[in-house]
């Protein structure tokens, strides 16, 4: 089967601006079991409640959720295991140096299909606060008004 080239977006996180500062993005190759890959192409999976871990110098994702393909014939597997990232050994250290610190934790961003293969966008993120998801809000209002304004004012 002749894979395709390019970014092919299968899901993301978008909760994840919202609750999260995302300080730096990271990709990671994803180890898949049998037919998963075939239900991701199918973009049957979903990353809402997705959280990395790190086990014995592995990093590893839990809770992402990618259903059963329909046309498997052998084997099902738990929808929601835990499954390996594959990243290099720098990326890894740097990443368990970063995660030991308080009030860091790593979250999938975004699951895509680059050439062929399944990739996680992973970002280091620090959790907001009430008053910083408002002054979000608030900051993303403003611009659309002031979006709106100027595409209003600029008539030819």
């Amino acid at each position: 089967m002749p894979r395709t080239k390019g970014i092919q977006t299968i899901a993301t996180n978008r909760k994840a601006y919202h609750e999260y500062f995302i300080t730096d993005t990271f990709e990671a190759g994803l180890e898949l079991l049998g037919s998963e890959i075939k239900s991701i192409r199918l973009k049957e999976c979903s990353i809402e409640a997705t959280y990395v871990r790190f086990d014995k110098g592995q990093a590893y994702v839990f809770n992402m959720h990618i259903n059963p393909y329909v046309f498997n014939t052998h084997t099902t597997l738990d929808p929601t295991r835990t499954r390996r990232l594959l990243l290099h050994a720098k990326e890894l250290k740097k990443l368990i140096m970063y995660c030991d610190i308080k009030g860091q934790t790593i979250i999938p961003l975004e699951i895509y299909l680059k050439n062929g293969w399944a990739k996680v966008k992973i970002g280091l993120a620090k959790g907001k606060k009430l008053y910083d998801k408002r002054e979000t809000i608030k900051k993303r209002d403003l611009s659309r008004e002031a979006e709106r304004g100027f595409k209003n004012k600029i008539k030819f």
